[in-house]
């Protein structure tokens, strides 16, 4: 009673008789009731029996069944009554809550104690009596709850031991539990049975203190959750505004790229800043676009759970909010469609330029071709004069060659820009590589043919008609058209006509011919050709020409051969055969007279 009478800081009582007057009691319901009563203080008996009636008002009050206590009886010191009436306040205010699994007061306590000493070998709690007079069930109420006071499985268990172990768990309750020492160890450990009623009202303070514990346990884990909750929403709405202005820069920096970016003016790098924007929109949009997506469910889960939990709505900070990336987002479409339609006419363009540009450079060409043909079929006079002309043609087509790369080069642009169609020109690169083609042919025909006019122009000792069979003989193995012959072609040109040497007299022919060279030209053919004819003379004329080199002499000289212009080869050869005059020559009669018939 006094513990309680300490904790509402009233004085203590030193007998059970000072209740009688009634301030005493009507203290302690105030404390274990919760009820403030308006009383009088006096030694009058009246007074105090109005007081006691008071309490017991009270106490019946709070469903307590009195049975034979009266104010009268308590005013007059009735000690039975007056420890009646005690009990019957601890029984209802400290073990009358007690409840476990719908047992409440006594059979509550104690299926309370059974389950805590549960698993505790030594301690069997049947009763509020003999079950703790060697102090284990005490201990093991302790070590249940508090293991780090006290360790149970160190004690001795032994019955000598009891009343160390009880006074043991009756120091430690007292130190660290504020559990007041309401019994002795003699009480509970020196007796055959100790007292039922104290012994429950001391366990009951065990029931209480833990209960303390166990609120104290809740209370911490209600304010840790809660603060496990509020950093949650703090880590969401964290989470929720970094992402958002992630997002927010990622557009802003995509459009500021856009807006800065330009073209080279090539088909290939406008294609490629079109393929670029193709890319982001099926991959870095379709991102941005579940990330927006990602947020605004994030916002809604935060609102939820702080609705959950009865808190505050969360509102974000200006400029982050959904509306506000909302109008982020539509600002990066408008940006979306001008860079699309930025893209989509500088292709337009390029293309168009393409499609100009290689119309102009195919027509200007086409007629540059067809005005050096149409000078080519004009050309006459001149032998010579037309030679020079032609030349002057030819020296024409190497800037064409240059064009025509050209040309190709924009096809194959306008190729790479698939540009299939072009209204402004009928023709192709290869078109134009075809007549350009036939327009070098023609020119290196045409100048090869006037070159041989020349030649043949020269050989006054041919025949119109041998002259127009060597040219034709000439042209006809002229395969490739190079104004030369190979030496099979040579060979077999000569065959045509008739003329056929053995391989190893051929070689030196060819030789001969050609000058060493590794072709014939169609003027050393000509000249062959007139030496072969010549060489088929008859004798008198043979006699005829050497006569007119000697001038008129009857022997020839080394100076008349040279002055003839023979080659120094044919000088040779014919000193080497000659027979020796006897002047100063050689006898070409006697020579003549030998070879021919």
């Amino acid at each position: 009673m006094n513990i309680k009478l300490n904790s509402g800081n009233h004085p203590e009582i030193k007998d059970l008789l000072e209740i009688s007057n009634g301030i005493p009691l009507i203290r302690l319901l105030e404390v274990i009731g919760d009820h403030k009563f308006r009383y009088q203080q006096s030694m009058l008996r009246f007074v105090k029996v109005q007081n006691m009636n008071m309490c017991l008002e009270f106490i019946r009050s709070r469903q307590v069944t009195l049975t034979n206590i009266g104010a009268e009886d308590i005013v007059d010191g009735n000690l039975k009554l007056i420890l009646g009436l005690i009990w019957t306040l601890i029984l209802r205010f400290t073990i009358a809550d007690i409840n476990q699994e719908g047992r409440s007061a006594k059979e509550g306590l104690l299926l309370w104690c059974q389950r805590k000493t549960a698993g505790y070998q030594e301690v069997r709690v049947r009763d509020f009596t003999t079950s703790w007079t060697d102090g284990l069930a005490f201990c093991a109420l302790i070590h249940r709850h508090r293991p780090d006071l006290l360790d149970y499985h160190a004690l001795d268990k032994s019955w000598e031991s009891r009343h160390y172990n009880t006074q043991l768990a009756f120091d430690i309750a007292a130190e660290h539990l504020n559990i007041p020492k309401l019994l002795d160890v003699e009480d509970v450990c020196d007796v055959s049975k100790p007292d039922e009623r104290s012994v429950m009202t001391y366990v009951a303070q065990y029931f209480h203190a833990f209960s303390e514990l166990g609120k104290a346990d809740t209370a911490r884990r209600r304010v840790a959750k809660f603060a496990e909750v509020m950093e949650s929403i703090w880590t969401m709405q964290s989470d929720y505004e970094r992402r958002v202005q992630a997002l927010m820069l990622a557009i802003e920096n995509r459009k500021k790229a856009w807006i800065t970016s330009t073209f080279r003016g090539d088909y290939a790098d406008a294609k490629r800043q079109s393929t670029e924007f193709v890319n982001y929109k099926t991959s870095l949009k379709r991102t941005w676009v579940a990330e927006k997506r990602a947020v605004s469910a994030l916002l809604g889960n935060i609102q939820t759970k702080l609705r959950t939990y009865d808190l505050k709505p969360y509102h974000p900070p200006p400029g982050l909010t959904l509306q506000d990336l909302d109008d982020f987002w539509k600002d990066l479409l408008d940006a979306e469609e001008q860079r699309y339609r930025k893209i989509n006419e500088q292709i337009r363009m390029i293309k168009d330029f393409l499609r100009k540009s290689f119309a102009s450079q195919a027509n200007a060409f086409q007629a540059e071709l067809n005005a050096i043909s149409n000078e080519l079929t004009a050309l006459d006079g001149d032998l010579h004069h037309q030679l020079d002309y032609v030349r002057v043609l030819n020296s024409r087509l190497g800037p064409l060659a240059d064009t025509l790369e050209l040309i190709q080069q924009l096809e194959d642009q306008c190729i790479e820009a698939n540009i299939e169609e072009n209204d402004e020109t009928i023709y192709s690169a290869d078109d134009l590589s075809f007549d350009f083609g036939l327009l070098e042919q023609a020119i290196h025909k045409k100048s090869a043919f006037i070159s041989n006019q020349i030649v043949s122009s020269s050989m006054t000792n041919l025949t119109p008609a041998q002259l127009e069979e060597f040219e034709s003989t000439f042209r006809h193995f002229d395969g490739n058209q190079t104004n030369m012959l190979t030496a099979i072609e040579f060979k077999a040109a000569l065959a045509s006509l008739g003329i056929e040497y053995d391989d190893a007299e051929f070689e030196g022919v060819f030789v001969k011919c050609s000058q060493g060279e590794m072709d014939v030209s169609f003027e050393q053919f000509i000249h062959f050709m007139v030496g072969v004819t010549e060489d088929r003379a008859s004798g008198d004329q043979v006699r005829e020409s050497f006569h007119i080199i000697a001038g008129d002499k009857p022997f020839v000289t080394e100076l008349d051969l040279k002055q003839a212009c023979f080659p120094p080869a044919v000088v040779s050869y014919l000193q080497s055969s000659m027979p020796h005059h006897t002047q100063d020559g050689y006898d070409y009669i006697a020579y003549l007279d030998s070879v021919f018939n």
